[in-house]
This record gives C-alpha cells, sequence and structure tokens, in this order.
C-alpha cells in the first residue's frame, strides 16, 4: 500500500506540475525516478524492492506491453512509404553504428566480455522521444525532423528485441545450448507476430458484421479487449508479447482507423499510467550503492553514449540527406535511452548471465543519466524552431494528425 500511495502522491505532482514542466527543463518523468529512488531501501526505506521482485517484473512487462501497443497504433504505412528514406538511414545504418558503438566502449572501458558487451548495446539501442515531447509534438518543428524521431523510436524497440533476447541467451546460463535457444526465440517471435496480426484482423472484421458492432460509449473498449486477450495468450503460449502488441497496433490503425482514434485518448493515458509505475518501481531500484558499484571507466562509458555514440552514429547516417545542419545536430542529439532499455536491462538482470549484475548497473546509470539530460533540454532546443508556446495545444487547423507523441504529462 505504501507503493501505491506514493504512486498517487507521484502522478498528483506530475500533473500539478506537468504545466510548469512543459515550459522549462523540470521533467516529470523525472519526478517518477526520484519519487522511488527516495522511497526505496537506499534513502527512506519505505518500500523494498529488488530486481528479482515480481513486482519489478509484473510492471515492466505491463507497462512496455501497453506502450508499444501505443506505439504501433502510429504507425502510418501510407505515410512511411511516402517518407521512409530517411527513418530507414536512421534504423538500418544509424541503429547498428550505435549499437557497435556502444559494444566496443563497453568492452574496452569497462571490461565486459563480448558477448554481454554487445548485449548492453541491443539493451541501449532503442531511443523514445516521450523525453523530448517540446520537439517531437510541435508543428513549428519541421515535419521531416519530427517524423524521424517519430518513425525511428516507433520502430527501433521491436527491431532491437529479438537481438537482445539472442545475446541473452548467448550470455546466458544455457549458453552451450544456443542452438536450441534460438530455435525458441524464433518459434516465440513468430508466434508473437501471427498473433499479433491475427487477433486483431478477426475482431475487427467481426465488428463488420450487421448484426455486431460497438455503440460509441463502448468503442474505445475494443482495441483494448484486444489487448488483454493478447496479453494473456501470449503469456499462456510463451509467444513474445512485445512485437505482438506492436503488430496488433499497426493492424489496428491499418484495418480501422476509426477503432484506433476511439481508443487512442484513453490507449494513451493507459500508457502513460503504466510508464510513471514502471519509471517509480525502476527509480526504487536506482539506490546510491548501485551508482557506487560503476566504475570510473563506466562512467566514461555513459558519457560517451549519450553525448557521442548516439550523435555520430546518427550523423553518418544522414549525411547526403537534405536536412539543414541544426536539423541534423538537433535529431542527431534526441536519442535517449527510453522505457524499452529499461525493461530490457531488467530482462538482462533476471537471465542469470554472469556479468549480468555488472550489464544491468550499467545499462541502469545510462538510462538515468539520459532521462535528465535529454527531458531537461527537449524545451530549450525547442525554442530554437521558434516554439513559445510549449504547454498550448500541439494541432492547430491542418496540421499532421499522424504524428507518433503529442505534448502529454512529460516534458
Amino acid at each position: 500500500m505504501v507503493l501505491i500511495l506514493v504512486f498517487g502522491a507521484a502522478l498528483l505532482v506530475a500533473v500539478l506540475l506537468s504545466g510548469l514542466a512543459a515550459r522549462t527543463v523540470l521533467s516529470t518523468s523525472f519526478l517518477f525516478l526520484v519519487g522511488g529512488a527516495l522511497v526505496s531501501d537506499g534513502f527512506l526505506g519505505w518500500i523494498h524492492i529488488t530486481p528479482d521482485s515480481q513486482m519489478v517484473s509484473v510492471t515492466a512487462d505491463l507497462a512496455l506491453f501497453a506502450v508499444l501497443f501505443t506505439d504501433g497504433m502510429h504507425v502510418s504505412f501510407p505515410k512511411l512509404r511516402e517518407n521512409w528514406k530517411n527513418p530507414a538511414r536512421a534504423l538500418g545504418l544509424g541503429m547498428p553504428l550505435a549499437f557497435i558503438g556502444m559494444a566496443l566502449i563497453t568492452h574496452f572501458l569497462v571490461g565486459l566480455d563480448w558477448t554481454t558487451s554487445f548485449l548492453v548495446g541491443a539493451v541501449l539501442a532503442p531511443t523514445d522521444p516521450v523525453f523530448a515531447s517540446a520537439i517531437v509534438g510541435r508543428k513549428e518543428v519541421p515535419a521531416k525532423l519530427r517524423q524521424l524521431l517519430n518513425v525511428e523510436s516507433g520502430i527501433n524497440d521491436g527491431l532491437a528485441l529479438p537481438v537482445v533476447l539472442i545475446f541473452i541467451a548467448m550470455a546466458g546460463p544455457t549458453a552451450g545450448h544456443v542452438e536450441a535457444g534460438f530455435g525458441t526465440i524464433a518459434l516465440e517471435l513468430f508466434l508473437g507476430l501471427v498473433f499479433g496480426v491475427v487477433i486483431p484482423f478477426v475482431v475487427i472484421e467481426l465488428v463488420r458484421f450487421r448484426l455486431l458492432g460497438a455503440e460509441p460509449k463502448l468503442q474505445p473498449l475494443l482495441p483494448l479487449a484486444i489487448g488483454v486477450i493478447l496479453y494473456a495468450l501470449c503469456h499462456l503460449t510463451h509467444a513474445n508479447p512485445y512485437l505482438a502488441a506492436f503488430s496488433a497496433g499497426a493492424v489496428i490503425t491499418a484495418r480501422s482507423l476509426e477503432a484506433k482514434e476511439s481508443f487512442e485518448p484513453l490507449g494513451e493515458s493507459l500508457a502513460e499510467l503504466s510508464k510513471f509505475a514502471a519509471l517509480l518501481v525502476f527509480g526504487a531500484l536506482l539506490t546510491p550503492s548501485l551508482f557506487g558499484d560503476l566504475s570510473l571507466g563506466g562512467y566514461v562509458a555513459v558519457v560517451l553514449a549519450i553525448v557521442l555514440i548516439r550523435p555520430a552514429s546518427l550523423l553518418l547516417s544522414l549525411i547526403g540527406t537534405r536536412f539543414t545542419k541544426q536539423e541534423k545536430l538537433v535529431a542527431a542529439w534526441f536519442g535517449p535511452k527510453g522505457f524499452a532499455s529499461v525493461v530490457y536491462g531488467l530482462l538482462v538482470l533476471q537471465a542469470g548471465i554472469p556479468q549480468g549484475q555488472e550489464a544491468f548497473t550499467l545499462i541502469a546509470v545510462c538510462i538515468a543519466f539520459s532521462i535528465v539530460a535529454h527531458s531537461s533540454t527537449d524545451v530549450p532546443i525547442a525554442r530554437l524552431f521558434h516554439v513559445e508556446d510549449i504547454a498550448g495545444v500541439d494541432e492547430a487547423p491542418g496540421a499532421e494528425k499522424d504524428d507518433r507523441k503529442t505534448p502529454r504529462l512529460t516534458a
């Protein structure tokens, strides 16, 4: 109950300060992270959470499923067909460069073995624009820049997941049976993709029968029902729930724009709540001893990951594009280590990998530093694009309606 009370208090503070956060360097996501840290054993000692607690795995699992489900709904296939080249560069070249660069500095500066180093690189490869909402949610910012950050962050979570699972299998206790592990991972991913495509497709087709259909006030619950069924089915069959969630969201948008639009306000709120809850729990793991366990080389690797690896990899991928120098620098900077990295980091910790604790410590500190750095710089950088009313309404008449993120509680 103490954790629920802390979450409620943090949520109230976040709501009350959301207007201020939207205009300043204050971040409500950071509030939940700090709130979790303050009430943990490292400080006040009100709640006792360890990385192997069931609460940690369940909260992170539910939150990532909800986030990927809503992320999938922001995938617009027509827009991707029209403007796919820049996101494809970021995903096809920038993301692998960042993955390899992070693995190299992890191995040479932190001393982890090559397999675990590449695992760390895969975990920290995804990005999350929620910590840069003042940029990606504003019509004053060039559309191609917003689309690049939106599409990149919306897809790279799913692209990183198979790589993370493969390296966990390679580094884990069952590393001697890698081939069997690959087969299991492939089957889980395949089932997740099948369920994520078939279930929403069938449900949406059922709705089109003359005798069936939802009345307006219950329409938002249709995608929610799909999500609940999908989540339970994946866990009963060991199908990958994250790939299923993202696929299902994309199918819902492709097959029924009405269902997507009716669910969007509810879905975004549920995703935000689950994300805040997971950040609170993740914050409780950020004890002083965790920061003390990271070596000097680890801190150098964290700084390089934020200020060098991501910026350099994306800048290289954007050579020859029509972005201005300012737009390239902004896109290169805003590669925050996001929520997917939190969940993937917990998967690493709970996998029983020989160097799993060291890897998780590096991942956790990098995510914490990234949240502070990126969520506190989005507002000042937004003003470079003449965004003045940061907390105002995002879309004006005639503005694009397909942007993946709009300003919400997180600044």
